[in-house]
C-alpha cells in the first residue's frame, strides 16, 4: 500500500546468497540517464510500465520475426558480449549515458525506414528510462515486458532466440534461459581489464565475490 501501490516486484531464486550484504542508497534517479528534459524543454515523464509498448514475451518473440524491426540491445558492450538476442545490435556503449548519442545518430535513418525498434535490457529499467525519449524523436519503440530474465521465466525453449548467458548484477554474474547461474563464467571472463569502464567493474565484482 501506500507510495508502493502498484509497483511490480519481481523476484529471482538462487541456491546460494547473492549478496554479502544490504545497502539502501536514496538516489535522485535510477540508471541516470544524463537528459533531464524532452528535446522540446518539457520534462521527461515518469516511466509507465503499464503503457502498450511492454509486449509479451510471446509477443516479443513474434516481433522479433519481422524483418523489418530493429532489435536494440539495450545494455553495456560487456553484457552484449556475454549474450544476447539472435540478430539483435550491440550499440557496443560503455556506460548507459552513451547509448543516447547512439539513438541520435541512427533516429533519422530509421524514422526514414519507417522502422519500428524493438528494445530490451535485463529487467526492463533502462528501457523504461530511455523509451519515453526515444518516442519524442518520432521513433516507434516497442520494450519487452520484464526484459530478458521475465523472458528467460515465460518460455522454457527461450534458447531458440537467445546465444550465450545474461549478465546479472550481483555474485551469479551469468544466468542461462533457465535462469541456472553459471558453472563456468568468472568475472574476469566478462570484463576486459584493458578498457578503463570494464576494469573498474571487474575490481568491484571481485570485491562481491570476496565478501560472500
Amino acid at each position: 500500500g501506500g507510495a508502493l501501490r502498484g509497483m511490480p516486484f519481481k523476484h529471482s531464486a538462487c541456491d546460494g546468497a547473492p549478496f554479502g550484504r544490504m545497502k539502501v542508497s536514496v538516489k535522485p534517479e535510477i540508471v541516470a540517464l544524463g537528459l533531464p528534459n524532452l528535446p522540446d524543454g518539457t520534462a521527461m515523464p515518469p516511466p509507465d510500465e503499464h503503457d502498450a509498448s511492454h509486449l509479451s514475451p510471446q509477443a516479443w518473440r513474434a516481433l522479433m520475426a519481422r524483418d523489418d524491426v530493429v532489435m536494440l540491445d539495450n545494455r553495456n558492450h560487456f553484457e552484449c558480449r556475454l549474450g544476447r538476442f539472435r540478430g539483435a545490435v550491440d550499440p557496443q556503449v560503455h556506460n548507459f549515458r552513451d547509448f543516447v548519442a547512439y539513438v541520435q545518430a541512427h533516429a533519422p535513418a530509421w524514422r526514414a525506414a519507417g522502422r519500428p525498434v524493438a528494445m530490451y535490457c535485463t529487467g526492463g529499467i533502462r528501457c523504461d528510462k530511455t523509451a519515453p525519449w526515444m518516442r519524442s524523436l518520432g521513433l516507434d519503440v516497442w520494450q519487452l515486458d520484464g526484459g530478458i530474465l521475465n523472458y528467460f521465466q515465460a518460455l522454457p525453449d527461450a534458447d531458440r532466440d537467445w546465444q550465450g548467458e545474461c549478465f546479472v548484477f550481483d555474485r551469479r554474474l551469468a544466468l542461462d534461459t533457465h535462469l541456472r547461474p553459471s558453472a563456468t563464467t568468472t568475472a574476469e571472463q566478462v570484463f576486459d581489464p584493458a578498457h578503463p569502464d570494464e576494469a573498474w567493474r571487474l575490481q568491484r565484482a571481485q570485491r562481491l565475490n570476496d565478501a560472500i
